[in-house]
């Protein structure tokens, strides 16, 4: 089983990214632009890239990913790190969901479990270091309300039926016209309550109003 992610110099991975936050998105992130533009182009630094592979912010051949662009952005930046890490990290999360929230212990005991390596093994010091540095970065709050916003409802599948008013009443008397609706709802396949919520009050709002 790979290992997860990580890099043996885990204090570089809060100032590249501060780096990545501030300068141009390239087409393609390689050596000569981490070193260059960024500034780092040490040995230790050069683990960087495919770090950043594993946690989704770049594609095989450099080339930046959403993830990337959205980390950019200030308003988005803690969501989409937290997402990253829940893609780099995945057999943690497995494991405990909210391995975000575990002590430095727990969590080094975490990742002893997850690699199977002993307590002292410096690639298990590496691996929790590395999630920390990203964790700093992260925001798992914003991340679960733009994973429920992400959870759009979809169009309303609604046919409705009509009463028509019968055409042999008299035009000039009043008539008491009703109307029925029929109405058909696809539900989303989730086990938010807060989606079925946001769905019946729309339909309160919208349908049954009496506006």
């Amino acid at each position: 089983m790979a290992l997860p992610p990580f890099i043996n110099s885990t204090g570089l991975i809060g100032k590249i990214f501060e780096k990545i936050q501030q300068a141009k998105m390239p087409d393609r992130y390689t050596q000569d632009f981490q070193e260059t533009v960024l500034g780092y182009g040490s040995g230790s630094a050069r683990a960087f890239i495919p770090f950043l592979k594993r946690i989704g912010f770049l594609e095989n051949d450099g080339k930046p990913t959403d993830l990337y662009r959205r980390f950019r952005n200030a308003d988005s930046s803690g969501a989409a790190m937290a997402e990253a890490m829940r893609i780099g990290w995945a057999d943690l999360f497995k494991r405990n969901e909210f391995a975000n929230d575990l002590s430095d212990d727990k969590l080094k005991n975490l990742v002893v479990e997850v690699t199977g390596r002993d307590r002292s093994d410096s690639t298990v010091t590496a691996i929790a270091g590395s999630f920390k540095a990203c964790k700093q970065l992260a925001d798992f709050d914003a991340d679960q309300m733009d994973t429920a916003n992400d959870q759009k409802l979809p169009p309303l599948d609604i046919s409705r039926s009509v009463m028509k008013r019968d055409p042999s009443i008299d035009n000039h008397k009043k008539a008491d016209l009703r109307l029925a609706y029929t109405i058909n709802i696809n539900l989303p396949e989730t086990t938010s309550v807060e989606v079925y919520n946001a769905i019946f009050t729309s339909i309160k709002a919208n349908l049954l109003s009496d506006d």
